[in-house]
């Protein structure tokens, strides 16, 4: 195997086992997760034992961090993170190898994730910081200052993705330690690696114990936690099933805060004036980064019918030139590694039969493909229809694969109306040299996100981050994240007390 398991983290350190009489012995465990690299399915990259029993002990701990961690300092919280900041610095380069042959993202791509994460601490200092600040209010009344405080909301469980597993579940993590949170984090079972080197470095970098704790597990470990009365905040990103089986899970709970960042289904918008060289440049990236992997990936293309058979076939001579490959042993650096595991490759293929069933021409075939070392290797697929189709199911799903269909428009309002058929709400790309369409598009269209002349794919950290509909639960991650990490406290604090008449405040004569 290549990494160690070191087990969850609570009461400052690692424990691999809690029932007694057993090490490392499967007999012992709740679950056993063993890990293969999608790139290679001969590297064992490592092997989990799972058990349940932690989790009254990871509550606990959680309870105790948090009743210490929300009484220190904004500057104090921001001196440990900073600290943190520094062993992440150390340790970039072994942490991208690990999302690499977890997630089988290729390594620069990966060393982009890293960098994100490292960044957003000073992000989430210098711009999230701010807006839960003490706001005051001078002669809000007579003689009165009013007050808006904001205070941490108590222990919070983060749930990771696997797709960005260190950045996505990082921001959610650093904004909820910076607002006075205590945090657990379960990350996807797919990444528990490179998840548990960022809990590492929190422990190097001096964490007061039981602030930092972190739980490995499928679903089920989750849903226990979610449970817990103790439990405040729930942030999870992932699909719209999982995200509506926790609300499911909470909403007789009115104790418990759920921030949910959710699928997509994202249109861009190619118009007539577009710059189709530049379009297709963002296209090809927002369409294939992470082999579709992102809940931001563009999978329509809505493209003004004057232009349609020019951008089609530019995209798919581009899409066909695409180096798929390991994402680190390789003759030449891919843009597209393999899908996560066997379920997403079955999926995609599930998908491709779809498309074909349901009457979508196939420009370009999306099938399993034979690369150096086994694994779920696939290549992009691209599809076209002359209208939207109300019945079946391909263009509406979210694949999670490196999929796109083209649908052609007349006028803009078709396109908006392409766009927001979909029951999701993330993202859409609007790439147009007419400030007034786009304007319009802003207006109408159903997202979180609407970019000018640039596609789906990557976020400021410095913006809210999240989708309507679908989409989320209007609890945006980004810059914002922090502001579901609070509740604001209100206070009315008079300046001068006046002697008090009570016979004139009752009535009495």
């Amino acid at each position: 195997m290549r990494f160690e398991i070191k087990g969850d983290y609570f009461n400052g350190q690692f424990n691999l086992q809690a029932k007694p009489g057993s090490l490392t012995g499967r007999e012992a465990c709740d679950e056993v997760i063993e890990k293969f690299s999608p790139a290679n399915l001969e590297d064992m990259l490592w092997v989990c034992p799972v058990d349940y029993r932690h989790i009254d002990a990871i509550v606990e701990s959680a309870q105790k961090g948090f009743h210490y961690w929300k009484k220190i300092s904004f500057e104090e919280r921001s001196n440990y993170l900073k600290k943190y900041q520094e062993c992440l610095l150390t340790r970039k380069n072994k942490i991208a190898t690990a999302i690499s042959l977890e997630t089988g993202k290729p390594l620069w791509e990966s060393h982009t994730e890293v960098d994100a994460v490292i960044a957003k601490i000073d992000i989430t200092i210098n711009e999230s910081l701010k807006r839960i600040q003490t706001l005051t209010f001078k002669n809000i009344m007579p003689d009165t200052t009013g007050e808006v405080h904001h205070r941490p909301i108590g222990p919070c469980l983060i749930i990771g993705p696997f797709n960005f597993p260190c950045h996505l579940a990082n921001g959610q993590i650093v904004s909820a330690l910076l607002a006075g949170n205590s945090i657990i984090f379960k990350p996807s079972e797919k990444t528990i690696y490179s998840a548990q080197l960022l809990i590492e470095c929190f422990h190097e970098a001096g964490f007061p114990n039981n602030v930092i704790n972190f739980i490995n597990g499928s679903g089920e470990v989750a849903k226990r936690i979610i449970k817990e009365k103790s439990i405040k905040g729930i942030y999870f990103t992932g699909s719209k099933e999982v995200g509506k089986s926790i609300l499911e899970l909470t909403h007789q709970d009115l104790t418990k805060l759920v921030a949910l960042e959710l699928g997509g289904k994202n249109t861009s918008i190619v118009h007539c004036d577009a710059n189709l060289d530049h379009a297709l440049a963002e296209l090809i990236k927002a369409c294939f980064l992470t082999s579709g992997q992102r809940c931001v990936s563009t999978s329509k293309i809505a493209v003004h019918a004057s232009i349609k058979d020019e951008l089609v076939d530019r995209f798919h001579q581009l899409a066909k030139r695409i180096i798929i490959d390991h994402p680190i042993e390789f003759e030449q650096e891919p843009f597209m590694g393999p899908l996560i595991d066997k379920k997403s490759l079955e999926n995609y293929l599930v998908y491709m039969g779809m498309a074909k069933r349901e009457g979508f021409d196939e420009i370009m075939r999306g099938k399993q493909l034979e690369k150096k070392f086994q694994g779920y290797y696939v290549s992009p697929s691209i599809h076209y229809i002359d209208s939207m189709k109300d019945e079946g199911h391909f263009l509406g799903s979210e694949i999670f694969g490196p999929n796109c269909v083209f649908l052609p428009y007349n006028d803009i309002e078709q396109a908006i109306k392409i766009t927001n058929a979909s029951e999701y709400g993330l993202a859409t790309g609007v790439f147009t040299s007419d400030d007034k369409i786009f304007r319009h598009c802003l207006e109408e269209i159903d997202s979180g996100i609407i970019n000018l002349n640039r596609a789906t794919a990557g976020a400021s950290s410095k913006l809210p981050f999240g989708g309507v509909k679908n989409s989320g639960n209007y609890r945006p991650a980004g810059v914002s994240m922090i502001d579901s990490c609070v509740h604001p406290v209100s206070s009315l604090l008079l300046e001068a007390q006046q002697k008090v008449d009570f016979n004139k405040i009752t009535g009495i004569q």
